[in-house]
């Protein structure tokens, strides 16, 4: 019975019977909204109009902070917030001034109490943004999109009836145009999305640098709003994000996408990105990571406005330490084993200034590792209580030597280190999304200004390893060779596999930003970087598996010099030259004595021309035996060859290599072996003999780049990917 009086008691307010019942199923909203409806009948009386019903259904909805909710409810009822916008500029300011009291001129200046917009008002802003895109009006006619009308005459009238703007906009166009036609009627063609070159997929929901507040699930404290106002007056407003890498691997796939996230964002809104290692714990760091990461980021085609380390911060995690058990928030302990520990005996029971002396005893080294532990009192969202804040640890820093023998965790060191640096967004992948609830509430507790964390999913490949722990017991294991192993995802493999920095950064843009964890097949990857490499790489003739070919009565008494373009569809981007002379090579099967159907290339009787030379050869003899060499001669000038083959005369021998992938299934577990071709051959290459990293498109092969294994008399290769995508990995 009371909750069908519950729902009668909604729909009385407006709301459909649908609303209502969702309404009833969530506690807290249901409580506020009739809490908010009580209170204003006492104003109204029984009955409350449905406009009404609506801006308090909005209002109990959307407050966070329940002792404004009284407030909102007379605004409502005097009719001083009678329309959605004041309603959302009454939510915003009640947001940013939490303190008591609420300054009543101040407030109504900002929501636009008492602000009357006429209707000559309304029709002057339409006319004038109807005036501002007459000519483009003209031309598309209805299929321009009014909304942008509508926004610019909002913008000018911002407490205006949107209503009252849509019916304005609707007559002027109509009087300016007329009545509609027949054309105006077909459906307007579709344009193709452009790729962004900055990935800002989620900016809308983003807040403004000092609107931190505006976040679901931020905490306010008394001192916000003047942290707030320090951090603007330090930053200007300007947006400021991080790209975090913890240095005991080499970035991966995975890192590129945060890397291409973090940089663009901020690219994006004229904001700056700082890089920082985040090197708290000793142990896992080796100096060779920290270049190697720098070097890919920039290899991606980012610079970081300032390289930092969290150890640079160490005195200042101390002093908060310290300032978080005067506080009792924090107390020293013994480092408990396990998944999910009991709660320390000591977390009641240990005096604040015993835990000050016993910390200060711990900094001094008179603890043995895994003996003490600094703990923070809070509990996670994911049911974890009391987080590490410090451990012993006797291993010397690759910064600061013996000069520590406690070390900060990350629970601990990231949110700090984001208000150190002033950054609004951090961003981070979803993982990191159980530390949310110790972010705020270590920055809160600490009395600093607090950033706001944005978690988004992850990027994951099938059949590859985008993890650096998995990498590292690939590594470790001597599975692969090293980080740079062309079958590994981490950026050092694939730049030494061929991959261009432009095919891994569309990938990630067209990969795009959610939240939701991003697992895709590696094809895809493929085919941007060949998108790319179509574009950039030179062309040139290899041979791979060689038949060897004698042309009798060859034109010339020596080679011949042949003019080869480095991309046939653009001679403007130049020529090389290659040797052509009575001895070619051919792909070996491009030449069969007993073809099947439809076998296009040279056989009996089936003529082929040989690429860029204009010269048709038909086979004339075959010489059975080791060599087996094949004779041919020069066709008839009537004879028209089925096709055009490559081929290579005087050739520089080099090395291929064909790598597959390391993994056979989906969720990664027994690394296959690389395939080696050892006796390739190439002609002439466009950019003289290749240094490391050069990238060529091997004609009728696939893209190959030049190892940096090659060494003088020596050229080696990598097969970055086909010329077209494998139908097997689909």
């Amino acid at each position: 019975m009371a909750a069908l009086d519950s729902l009668l008691f909604f729909t009385g307010l407006g709301l459909s019977e649908q609303k209502a019942r969702e309404t009833l199923k969530n506690q807290t909203p249901s409580a506020q909204l009739r809490e908010a409806a009580t209170q204003a009948q006492q104003t109204l009386g029984s009955t409350i109009d449905k406009a009404t019903g609506t801006l308090l259904y909005g209002l109990a909805s959307r407050v966070r902070d329940t002792r404004r909710l009284s407030f909102l409810v007379s605004c409502i009822a005097s009719k001083k917030t009678h329309t959605e916008p004041r309603l959302s500029a009454a939510l915003d300011y009640v947001r940013s001034h939490p303190l008591d009291p609420i300054d009543t001129a101040d407030f109504e200046q900002e929501c636009g109490v008492g602000v009357t917009v006429t209707p000559e008002q309304i029709e002057e802003a339409v006319e004038a943004a109807i005036n501002k895109h007459r000519p483009q009006l003209l031309v598309e006619r209805y299929r321009f999109n009014v909304g942008l009308l509508m926004g610019e005459a909002r913008a000018v009238l911002k407490w205006a009836d949107g209503k009252m703007i849509k019916n304005e906009v609707d007559m002027q166009v109509l009087h300016l145009l007329g009545p509609k036609m027949e054309a105006d009627l077909e459906k307007k063609p579709k344009v193709a999305k452009v790729q962004l070159e900055e990935t800002d997929r989620t900016a809308k929901d983003f807040h403004k640098p000092g609107e931190n507040y505006k976040t679901p699930g931020y905490v306010m404290t008394p001192h916000t709003t003047n942290l707030l106002k320090q951090h603007l007056e330090i930053t200007g407003g300007q947006v400021r994000t991080q790209l975090p890498p913890e240095p005991n691997g080499i970035l991966h796939i995975g890192h590129a996408k945060a890397t291409n996230f973090n940089f663009g964002y901020a690219k994006a809104n004229n904001g700056i990105c700082f890089l920082c290692f985040d090197d708290t714990n000793p142990e896992k760091k080796e100096a060779k990571f920290f270049p190697a990461i720098y070097d890919m980021v920039a290899w991606l085609g980012y610079t970081p406005y300032r390289v930092t380390y969290a150890s640079d911060y160490f005195d200042q995690l101390y002093a908060w330490a310290v300032e978080l058990i005067r506080r009792d928030l924090a107390y020293r302990g013994e480092e408990l084993k396990g998944r999910n520990p009991l709660p320390s005996p000591w977390r009641d029971r240990r005096p604040m200034e015993e835990s000050l002396l016993l910390f200060e005893a711990v900094r001094k080294g008179k603890f043995s590792e895994g003996e003490a532990t600094l703990w923070m009192k809070l509990v996670m969202e994911d049911g974890k209580m009391d987080p590490v804040a410090y451990l012993v640890k006797y291993t010397p820093h690759h910064r600061t030597g013996d000069k520590w023998c406690i070390y900060p965790t990350y629970d601990y060191t990231h949110c700090l280190c984001d208000s150190i640096e002033h950054i609004p967004h951090s961003l981070c992948t979803r993982e990191f999304q159980a530390q949310c609830s110790s972010y705020f509430w270590l920055c809160n507790a600490l009395d600093v200004c607090c950033p706001v964390q944005w978690e988004y999913g992850r990027l994951n490949l099938h059949y590859a390893a985008v993890s650096q722990r998995k990498a590292l017991r690939l590594v470790a294991t001597g599975a692969v060779r090293d980080w740079d192993d062309p079958r590994l995802f981490t950026l050092k493999a694939l730049r030494r596999r061929g991959f261009p920095p432009e095919g891994i950064n569309n990938f990630c843009a067209w990969v795009g930003v959610a939240v939701a964890q991003t697992t895709m097949e590696p094809h895809l990857l493929e085919a941007c970087v060949r998108d790319v490499l179509n574009d950039t790489a030179p062309r040139a003739m290899a041979v791979l598996e060689s038949q060897w070919v004698i042309i009798t009565k060859f034109p010339a008494a020596k080679s011949l010099d042949i003019q080869v373009p480095n991309f046939p569809a653009d001679e403007t981007k130049g020529f090389h030259q290659v040797p052509f002379a009575p001895i070619v090579f051919l792909e070996r099967t491009d030449f069969k004595e007993e073809p099947e159907p439809g076998f296009k290339r040279l056989a009996w009787g089936q003529p082929v021309g040989l690429r860029h030379t204009g010269y048709v050869i038909e086979l004339q003899r075959v010489v059975k035996g080791p060599s087996g060499c094949v004779t041919c001669r020069r066709a008839d000038a009537g004879e028209k060859p089925k096709t055009f083959i490559h081929w290579v005369s005087q050739p520089l021998m080099c090395q291929v290599r064909l790598y597959e992938r390391l993994f056979q299934h989906k969720n990664p577990e027994d690394p296959t072996s690389i395939t080696t071709r050892g006796g390739g051959s190439i002609s002439g290459l466009p950019c003289g003999p290749g240094k490391p990293f050069n990238e060529f498109q091997f004609e009728r092969l696939g893209y190959f780049s030049v190892d940096p294994d090659s060494h003088q008399g020596k050229l080696v290769f990598n097969r970055t990917v086909t010329l077209k995508e494998d139908p097997g990995k689909v």
